[in-house]
């Protein structure tokens, strides 16, 4: 990923994260129907950076379409990456519990809920 790609994602995130801030004050228990839980989740990390995707397992997910959704996974595997590439080389795997993450939207298919445009922690 060059550097003003990753800028450029930065910035998206920080005015998402933004907006997310102001906003959420008033949701109350309206964000409450955007919550998920997933059993299991992979993310990859790019040199220090985590990936804006995430791909989960065994979720439960909201009735109503929502802009922004919160994602409660059980067992969340990190792999840090050497390089900005997927097929490179993975430095180290890292496995956290009961995280907590907001993601724009998903897609599911056959099981498998890929997340996108989910905020670093």
């Amino acid at each position: 990923m060059n550097l003003t790609l990753r800028r450029l994602l930065g910035v998206t995130a920080a005015v998402a994260t933004g907006a997310t801030a102001l906003l959420g004050t008033g949701a109350g228990t309206a964000a409450a129907a955007g919550r998920a839980h997933c059993d299991r989740a992979e993310r990859a990390i790019w040199i220090g950076d985590p990936s804006r995707n995430m791909t989960a397992h065994r979720c439960s997910l909201p009735d109503s379409k929502r802009r922004w959704y919160t994602v409660e996974i059980d067992t969340l595997v990190e792999s840090h990456y050497k390089t900005e590439y997927l097929n490179g080389r993975v430095d180290r795997t890292e496995t956290l519990h009961n995280r907590t993450i907001r993601c724009l939207g998903y897609t599911s298919e056959k099981g498998t809920v890929n997340w996108f445009g989910c905020v670093p922690r």
